[in-house]
């Protein structure tokens, strides 16, 4: 029996000797080799961007209200009514009113006979004092009554003319062509104008022209532009994209709960009439955006290989044979990411980004494919003779 498990126990050390024996064997086979990254110049897009929320509302709203106090009688117009500019859209009670104006008509009437006495009167008064008939106080006793009934009269016509036009103001005209967003009061009820008008209805002028006002944080707002490109959407149609472009940037700040924002107003073009007044949007405004264009990343202006000294605005590029050049170019535009080749290269060239190990799978790597950094005659900044089989070198 003992004689079995020590047997047992020396196969099981034999079959782990070999298994690491084997391990070793293959991490020794797998050898790394360090090659390049390489990108091929294409035409592509630049960009750069802000997001923000903000507002959809019609580009020219107008509260109508009321100049006068007094009971709504008739409503000629609903939500969603489309009206027309000059159009009656309702009335006010006119009896209280038509009372008035018999009343400053009365009192014009009155005031002018008594205007009409008095200066008869003070004509024949000072005729009568420059004959030296009368006396001084005679004189200026009728010349203060002539002025007083002068412009007591002057009084009663001004009052007679607001009541000609608050009869006139009793009735109430669309001021747009547009649609009523809004109808703040019912028939029957009371309005009175007080130190403000109060708003009765509110007219959009024209809903397949809207706007967006956007808050853009203090931290953005430099980079916003007027005429940029504009992408927003609104939760009604999360499947729709809805296009404008920056018109305004606003100079007044507003802050909420210590953060500062500023108003950028975008249109909105609405042909269908999908958006509606009042809706949020999730607005990206591109504060950089260039098309067709060649672009490098940022990362291949930063490559230097080793032994190399770094150049400001160069670019490694890798030709046919395999080796490497250094190439000077005029950068234009970044996001951050890419940065816009002016000159220097052309579409088609391949940029080195950067450097990466890889494995040789056991056998070493052809040194088409695969530049080793270590020096030697493997050198990749010298010319090579082609050698039979050879490739371009892979990313």
């Amino acid at each position: 029996m003992k004689k079995s498990t020590k047997a047992i126990l020396w196969i099981v050390l034999a079959v782990l000797a070999i298994a690491v024996a084997l391990l070793l064997l293959l991490k020794k086979e797998d050898k790394q080799v360090l090659v390049y990254q390489v990108t091929t110049l294409e035409p592509t897009t630049i960009s750069s961007s802000v997001t923000a929320t903000g507002t959809v509302e019609p580009v020219k709203q107008v509260e109508v209200g009321t100049q006068v106090s007094g009971i709504i009688s008739k409503i000629y117009v609903d939500y969603n009514s489309v009206v027309k500019e000059g159009q009656l859209i309702a009335e006010l009670d006119m009896s209280v009113l038509r009372t008035e104006l018999e009343s400053s008509r009365a009192n014009l009437n009155s005031a002018k006979v008594e205007y009409d006495y008095q200066t008869r009167n003070y004509e024949r008064i000072k005729g009568l004092y420059e004959k030296e008939l009368v006396s001084a106080t005679e004189f200026e006793q009728a010349q203060y009554s002539y002025d007083k009934a002068r412009f007591s009269y002057s009084q009663a016509q001004s009052n007679y003319s607001k009541s000609q036009k608050n009869i006139g103001y009793a009735k109430i005209y669309s001021p747009i062509d547009g649609v009523v967003l809004s109808r703040a009061v019912d028939e029957g009820q009371t309005v009175a104008s007080g130190f403000s008008t109060p708003t009765l209805f509110t007219i959009a002028n024209d809903l397949t022209a809207m706007r967006v006002i956007a808050n853009v944080d203090e931290a953005d707002i430099g980079a916003v532009k007027e005429g940029q490109r504009v992408d927003f959407e609104v939760d009604a149609y999360p499947e729709d994209t809805f296009r404008g472009t920056v018109t305004q940037v606003r100079l007044q700040a507003t802050t909420t709960s210590n953060v500062v924002t500023y108003q950028v107003v975008i249109d909105a073009p609405n042909p269908d009439l999908k958006l509606m007044p009042g809706l949020t949007a999730n607005i990206t405004i591109y504060t950089l955006d260039k098309h067709d264009v060649l672009a490098v990343p940022v990362r291949a202006l930063r490559f230097t290989p080793e032994n190399e000294k770094y150049q400001e605005n160069t670019v490694w590029r890798q030709l046919q044979d395999g080796s490497l050049e250094r190439t000077s170019v005029t950068l234009g535009v970044s996001d951050g990411v890419q940065t816009e080749i002016l000159e220097g290269l052309s579409a088609g060239d391949r940029v080195v980004t950067g450097t990466k190990l890889v494995s040789a799978g056991g056998k070493m790597p052809d040194p088409s494919k695969m530049q080793s950094q270590q020096g030697g005659n493997n050198n990749p900044f010298m010319p090579r003779r082609p050698q039979r089989g050879e490739n371009k070198r892979t990313e």
